[in-house]
């Protein structure tokens, strides 16, 4: 394996694990296009030894490559190898990839800090802790000093945990206020309505297209959610303290898109014009940003602005009788929510445009 540098043009060689699914699928759509990729082993488990275009359709100028087994040697001798593998599958297959290999997990195998709440949501041994690959996120509280974005932590890694579709709808949605220091820690109301890839490619009763069409439903109620305590731990970093979220996910009747509505109440110190200091610190966060953008005041999101793209669409109000800000933010969850993330991480990892292979606008209708 050549070693790279890269601040010369050369080829990068990515492999794509788990590549029959929706997340790894999404994968390849975006390297097939990146400039500086070229796509090296396509692999998967039960489908290995199928035509890609058997399970992928869509992806026309792959559809003859074949499937091979997700193994180690099947994976070595690339510079990046995404992981888009169930959840507690990626670490055994991380942990025999060398060292200065980029790996990219798009599991969840890597994206807790604390291993008890790890264990209580899903039951099995903590893996660790990489870094965390959602760049715009803001790191601490602005006025201790602390204020930076995870972007910089991206910058040469070997290691990068891609976070979940809700989590970035959420983290993006609020960070800015509570790094703003302007938002209560102990009332965060968020539900989510999510199209139905989200769950992934197994067969699934309430999945059924006559089970979902005309009709949306909530799940994980009560606080059950895997991704709760990945959200808890984003905002309370850029808090500085303890954050507690109660978080309500829905299934809505598409097949792409979060569409998240997320409520705090608003702490006292928020004096004056409340609504123009809360919007103030949202364009403090995203003015410069290549891919979350704040929308016009009056205009709200829509899943189908970011429908295919790495953009998240974002708007906010404050509820003066109720002291509460609500923000609303939209992403594609297969794309900003996963792959359109990864990909985003791996370049700056490698010190490339951090938006090559990422400038899909979204389709409408």
């Amino acid at each position: 394996m050549h070693k790279l540098a890269y601040s010369e043009r050369v080829t990068i060689t990515a492999a794509v694990s788990g590549a029959s699914g929706y997340a790894g699928g999404e994968v390849l759509r975006l390297l097939a296009n990146h400039p500086e990729i070229e796509i090296g082993a396509i692999t998967a488990h039960s489908s290995a030894g199928s035509r890609l275009g058997e399970l992928q359709p869509h992806l026309l100028p792959l559809a003859d490559r074949e499937i091979v087994e997700t193994t180690p040697e099947n994976l070595a001798g690339h510079d990046v190898v995404f992981l888009a593998l169930p959840h507690g599958a990626s670490a055994e297959v991380a942990a025999a990839l060398p060292e200065d290999t980029l790996v990219i997990d798009a599991g969840a195998d890597h994206r807790l800090e604390d291993p008890e709440a790890w264990f209580r949501f899903y039951r099995s041994e903590h893996a660790g802790t990489w870094p965390y690959g959602l760049p715009e996120l803001l790191l601490g509280p602005a006025e201790a000093g602390t204020a930076g974005k995870q972007r910089e932590k991206l910058r040469g890694a070997r290691r990068i945990a891609v976070p979940g579709c809700y989590p970035t709808s959420v983290l993006l949605a609020l960070t800015p206020g509570f790094a703003a220091g302007l938002l209560e820690p102990d009332d965060v109301v968020i539900v989510s309505a999510s199209g139905t890839s989200g769950a992934g490619k197994s067969v699934k009763p309430n999945l059924l297209g006559s089970e979902v069409m005309g009709s949306m439903s909530p799940y994980g109620v009560g606080g059950g959610h895997r991704h709760t305590p990945e959200m808890e731990q984003g905002l309370s970093n850029a808090a500085g303290e303890p954050v507690t979220v109660s978080f309500t996910p829905t299934l809505a009747p598409m097949s792409r898109g979060i569409l998240t509505t997320a409520t705090a109440r608003v702490k006292p110190r928020a004096a004056g014009d409340v609504a123009a200091t809360l919007r103030a610190a949202w364009e403090s966060a995203y003015d410069d940003e290549q891919f979350v953008h704040l929308l016009r005041p009056g205009q709200w999101p829509a899943t189908q602005m970011v429908a295919g793209s790495n953009n998240a669409v974002i708007q906010l109000a404050y509820d003066e009788h109720a002291g509460r800000v609500i923000v609303s933010s939209a992403i594609d969850n297969l794309t900003k929510g996963t792959a359109g993330g990864a990909v985003q991480s791996m370049n700056i990892a490698l010190g490339l445009p951090e938006g090559a292979g990422l400038n899909q606008l979204g389709v409408a209708p």
